[in-house]
């Protein structure tokens, strides 16, 4: 991925930046984006859409567990990792910012272990506990993290909460990608109860990828539901130009499931919104080709002032 930034000729590479710049938000939260020790790949695409301030910690996607996680007999898999990659840091998490990120004072969930968050939904197969003791003991509930980054705006500090939740596909009976899905999603309400972290009492914006939408496709979606319904969040219900819905932020028509909406961005309540939408292109628009070069999901933008 350095190589292809660095290049500055690789398509996809070229209309990502293109949307960013089209867009031109002060904070964003980039989602699969792999992750370096350094951050050497993200200073330098950072550096190329104009955003000095940028963070990125390791991610659960690729880290190693020892351990058969998918019950398939086998070791060392993209599905025995702590989150499905490759390796280690495959298709991460990452946030660039106009506006000075306070490293320091970020809270990372990331390490929190499926069991110990409240109520976990534990996937139990022909009534018993799918995974093992062992299992139990190592894998994380975060497929790819939980961040609250501390962010200094210009009336006062606010956080973003970012997070890539696993898709509730891909597994069997025992449905543990919809469970672990569920609590991965409904792990905000649970900090803003007070259960997990420490308390913040500034503004906060939820912005990342549920893979869950509130009204079609698979995965429990009361968690979805619950979260958008929350009195703390606001969802602006950000609206582009899917040719089926038009809050879908995913092109999943080919071949199945459809489009969706599983990007979100909500701000607290705390914020005024002024306007909102999902950067999803007529086809006659020049962008149409780039957003589709640039990823299968379309950017979500929230304009909010206070």
């Amino acid at each position: 991925m350095l190589r292809d930034i660095a290049s500055g000729n690789d398509p996809q590479v070229i209309a990502v930046l293109d949307i960013i710049k089209h867009a031109d938000p002060d904070v964003i939260a980039l989602q699969g984006f792999d992750y370096d020790l350094t951050n050497l790949a993200l200073r330098l695409f950072a550096d190329q859409a104009g955003y000095p301030h940028i963070f990125a910690a390791r991610p659960n996607t690729g880290m190693a567990t020892g351990l058969d996680l998918n019950g398939d007999g086998r070791l060392g898999g993209p599905n025995d990792a702590q989150g499905y990659g490759r390796f280690s840091g495959h298709r991460g998490m990452a946030v660039m910012s106009k506006l000075p990120i306070d490293a320091g004072k970020v809270q990372d969930f990331s390490a929190l272990l499926w069991r110990d968050v409240p109520c976990p939904s534990l996937p139990v197969l022909n009534g018993k506990p799918f995974l093992t003791a062992e299992m139990l003991g190592a894998q994380r509930l975060s497929n790819t993290g939980h961040w609250i980054v501390s962010i200094d705006g210009p009336n006062g500090p606010f956080h973003l909460m970012t997070f890539h939740a696993t898709p509730p596909v891909f597994d069997g009976p025992e449905d543990r990608n919809g469970n672990r899905n569920h609590d991965e999603v409904r792990l905000w309400q649970q900090y803003f109860d007070g259960q997990i972290g420490i308390p913040i009492t500034t503004p906060f914006i939820i912005a990342g990828d549920a893979n869950l939408d509130p009204n079609a496709g698979e995965g429990r979606r009361s968690a979805i539901i619950n979260l958008l319904a929350d009195q703390r969040v606001q969802d602006a219900k950000p609206r582009g130009n899917s040719p089926t819905q038009d809050t879908d932020t995913v092109d999943w028509s080919e071949p199945t499931p459809g489009n969706m909406r599983v990007d979100y961005v909500m701000p607290s309540v705390e914020w005024t919104i002024t306007d909102s939408g999902v950067l999803w292109p007529k086809p006659s628009d020049p962008l149409a080709d780039i957003a589709k070069t640039a990823s299968r999901h379309h950017l979500v933008w929230v304009d909010i002032t206070r």
